[in-house]
Parts: C-alpha cells; sequence; structure tokens
C-alpha cells in the first residue's frame, strides 16, 4: 500500500496535468515541475536522511515518513498558492526517497531467511498495480470530481495507513551505534556496486522509453492508444513481479539475467519497427518490455539486501538515490537522442544499456550475508 501511494503521488500530476494548470492559472510546464520536484527530493535526501536515522526503530520512522505523504497531498488538495503546493510536492520526495529505502529491508526481516525474495516482491507490489492500475483510474476520477479530490483521497489512504502499520506491523530495531556503518564501508561491500551499476543503467534504458512512450508510439501508427499501450505495459509488470515473486528466493542471479535478455529482445524488436505503423510488433516489443521490468525492482532489492546484510537500509538508501538519478537520466538523455536523431535512436541506445547492464549481472556472483531471525508475528 505504501508503494501504491508513494508511485500515485508521484505520478498524479501528470495525468491531471490540464486541469491542474487551469485551476491554479500556471502553464502545464509548470506543472509537470511538481514530477520534478518529487524526484529532486528523493534524490537528496535518501541517503542523508537513511543514514542519519539508522539507529531510529523502524515502525516509527515508516510512519514519519507516511505522515509526509498525507501532510503534502493535503497541501496540494487544499492550497491554491502555486509555491505551497510545490514545497509540499518537495516534502513528499524526501518521504518517498526515506520509504524506498525502507521497504524492502523491513518485509525481509518479517519473514525467515529462505522466503525473503518473495516478501520483498509481495511489498513491492503496489508499485506496478499503481502504474498499470492506479494512475489510470486517478486521473479517470479526478475529471469527474476534479482533482482536489484525488489528493484528498490520497491523505485519507496514507492516514488509514498509519493507523493499519500502527496496529499491524512489527516493530524493528535501528542499528546499535557501534554496528552503524559508514557510506564508504556499505559501498565497498562486496556485491552492492555491482547492484547499483544495474539499476543506474538498466533504469536509465527503461525511462528513456517510458518518458518518451508519445513519439515512440507515434512512429508505429499508435499515437491515440497510448492508454492501451501503458495498459498493456502494466498487465505485463504485473506478470513479472508475480512470477518474480514465485522463484526468487531459488533463482535470483538466473531472474535477473532472464530480466535483461527479455528487455534486450524487446529492444531489438524496437529496432526492427519499421518507420511505418508496425502496431503488432510495438505490442509485442512492450509486453516483453513489462515483463521485464516488473520483477526488476524487486530483483535488484533482494541482490542489495543479500549483499548489504545489517547495512541493508543504507545500501537501499544508494538504490534510491541511483534510481532517481535514472529517472533524471532518462529524461535528459532521451530528450537530446529525440532532439539530434529522432525516435528511430531510442532502441540502439537501449539495446546498448541493456548489455552493458547484462555483462555485469553475468560476471557478478550472488553474496549472501548472515540475516536476523525473522520478526514474529503482532506488535
Amino acid at each position: 500500500m505504501a508503494g501504491f501511494l508513494t508511485i500515485l503521488t508521484e505520478t498524479l500530476p501528470a495525468g491531471l496535468l490540464l486541469p491542474i494548470a487551469a485551476s491554479l492559472s500556471v502553464s502545464e510546464s509548470m506543472v509537470g515541475q511538481m514530477v520534478t520536484i518529487y524526484a529532486i527530493g528523493s534524490l537528496v535526501a535518501a541517503i542523508p536522511l537513511v543514514t542519519l536515522t539508522q539507529s531510529w526503530r523502524r515502525r516509527p520512522l515508516l510512519l514519519l515518513a507516511i505522515a509526509g505523504f498525507a501532510v503534502a497531498n493535503s497541501v496540494t488538495s487544499f492550497s491554491s498558492h502555486y509555491g505551497a503546493i510545490m514545497a509540499g510536492r518537495l516534502v513528499a520526495g524526501v518521504s518517498a526517497g526515506v520509504l524506498w529505502a525502507l521497504l524492502a529491508g523491513y518485509a525481509a526481516r518479517m519473514v525467515p531467511p529462505h522466503q525473503k525474495g518473495r516478501a520483498i516482491a509481495v511489498a513491492m507490489v503496489g508499485t506496478p498495480l499503481a502504474l498499470a492500475l492506479g494512475v489510470p483510474l486517478a486521473t479517470f476520477i479526478g475529471k469527474l470530481i476534479g482533482w482536489r479530490m484525488c489528493f484528498a483521497a490520497m491523505s485519507a489512504l496514507a492516514l488509514l495507513l498509519m493507523l493499519w502499520v500502527w496496529r499491524k506491523v512489527p516493530d524493528v530495531a535501528g542499528q546499535a551505534p557501534g554496528a552503524r556503518r559508514s557510506l564508504g564501508a556499505v559501498l565497498a561491500l562486496a556485491g552492492v556496486r555491482p547492484v547499483l551499476w544495474m539499476v543506474l543503467v538498466f533504469v536509465l534504458a527503461h525511462n528513456i522509453l517510458y518518458t518518451y512512450i508519445a513519439p515512440l508510439l507515434a512512429g508505429a501508427g499508435l499515437a491515440e492508444r497510448i492508454d492501451v499501450v501503458l495498459l498493456v505495459f502494466g498487465v505485463s509488470a504485473l506478470a513479472g513481479i508475480w512470477i518474480t515473486g514465485v522463484l526468487i528466493d531459488r533463482h535470483l542471479r538466473a531472474l535477473t539475467i532472464a530480466s535483461h535478455v527479455v528487455f534486450a529482445i524487446a529492444a531489438l524488436l524496437l529496432v526492427l519497427v519499421p518507420v511505418q505503423p508496425a502496431p503488432v510488433m510495438m505490442y509485442l516489443a512492450v509486453a516483453l518490455w513489462g515483463a521485464a521490468f516488473g520483477g526488476v525492482p524487486t530483483l535488484f532489492q533482494t541482490a542489495l539486501d543479500n549483499a548489504a546484510g545489517a547495512a541493508a537500509d543504507v545500501a537501499q538508501s544508494m538504490l534510491v538515490t541511483a534510481w532517481n538519478l535514472a529517472i533524471a537520466g532518462g529524461g535528459l538523455v532521451g530528450g537530446l537522442l529525440l532532439d539530434r536523431y529522432g525516435v528511430q535512436a531510442f532502441a540502439p541506445t537501449v539495446l546498448g544499456l541493456v548489455l552493458a547492464s547484462l555483462a555485469v549481472a553475468w560476471l557478478a556472483r550472488p553474496v549472501v550475508q548472515p540475516t536476523p531471525q525473522a520478526l514474529p508475528s503482532g506488535r
């Protein structure tokens, strides 16, 4: 639910861009910066805040992060001042940076060691659900009852989630002062740097395509079917995370390599899509791309949890930073490619990036740190 809330808060301004711009009397590009400042908040806050709060108990920190969404979405819902809304969006981004750093390690500690990959997959299922169903549904509802009510509903959802976490989620102790690790020490752990490299390169490849999906589809004769194509992507991503959840605890490395191979095949199909309309090949490529990407967050987070052991939360904050750098890089690199070479440059670039990430996945070997006992159920 927290993942669902985070992704929906991040992406909803894009779906409601026109009514927000009209209501606030600002340009559409200024509304687009609501997404940008959210990403900036996550990018700059994840590592320092998670490092500073290593000794905090995990449940109060999780509740504080969720509360940030309740506050930020309430400000967005009720304020008519653009600056106040942007400040709220920055708070939401900071909360997201902390939340993403917490979720995987928290889920892994609640189950026996042989099930932690599946636990992370379950905890991460809100992400593809938000992309596949939440954003289109919220956008539709926003057009019916107004964009402010959508953000108010997300504030209410955050408050309900806080109550649920307080009542049902077991608490976890933070790091003892003597056990805390510096960023350099965590980065030096075997296996951490290869995972961060894969996150940066694989997610960069994904975001080049996802950010500029509209011009890419126009070249395949699907300019009017963006909603359908994104639905295909979302449903395929759900299938990918389901497969990952079933197999991850036994076949982490094989699934990571397979995700790269499937994404590479999708990119190769996009290379073969001619300039004239080719909708069937495009749908097939998008379906493979979605299936490859769906389980990747869980795969990378599980691999990083294995490599970092007790320092998992700090390592996950590095993942959050690398992920947001890749998001920003996707917009920048994709824009340069589009301006200089056109959409035909996307697929070869993406294929090269995926192969560079695949090389690291193939050469890297799994690292398993000692895992603490599973937490008892209840409070």
